[in-house]
């Protein structure tokens, strides 16, 4: 299962990816050099026509000046169980919990649970520090090219964010938190 967002969630995130565009008075065009991405797919994001990916969510925010967590709405006084960034027909999901930004660092609280053969693959992005992770139920395969982790019920690791790497299920049911540090600025 890929890295998809939401329906719902990649329309909040065009139209405030759109207007805080226009409010700094970017055009889609210095959008697109900034971020790396092109005018054509920012068109498609901000019309909710594409599914981008998290990584070029923030990718887009960071060359807006600001985060995915701020885009989504969980900074401040969110809803007490987070926003559902992500699922799959099977039944595996993804909340962002919470969030909290300085200026030097975005920290990102997630509460991950992974069905049977689902999986989510994680791209490295720009000024992200290792990650945390925390399983409470099950255990979780942490996979990349080069290597295989295990980390059973109970247990917490630590993740390179130096290469891509697929989160998998170890059993019917994983469930685990992932904290997430992105530098600011």
């Amino acid at each position: 299962m890929g890295e998809r967002i939401r329906p719902e969630v990649v329309v909040l995130l065009g139209d405030r990816i759109r207007s805080v565009r226009q409010g700094a008075g970017l055009s889609l065009v210095r959008l697109a050099e900034l971020s790396g991405v092109s005018r054509r797919m920012l068109t498609q994001i901000e019309l909710g026509q594409a599914n981008p990916s998290l990584g070029t969510v923030d990718r887009i925010a960071f060359a807006l000046g600001t985060t995915f967590p701020a885009l989504v709405g969980v900074l401040g006084e969110p809803s007490p169980d987070g926003v559902k960034v992500w699922s799959t027909p099977n039944g595996s999901w993804a909340y962002l919990l919470k969030a909290i930004e300085t200026s030097q660092v975005s920290v990102e609280l997630w509460k991950w649970h992974l069905v049977g053969a689902d999986r989510y693959r994680v791209t490295p992005s720009t000024g992200v520090a290792d990650s945390m992770t925390h399983v409470q139920q099950g255990h979780l395969r942490v996979r990349s090219d080069a290597s295989e982790l295990r980390i059973d019920e109970g247990e917490s690791a630590r993740l390179a964010s130096t290469h891509p790497y697929t989160f998998e299920a170890g059993s019917d049911v994983t469930r685990f938190l992932w904290v997430v540090t992105l530098a600011r600025g």
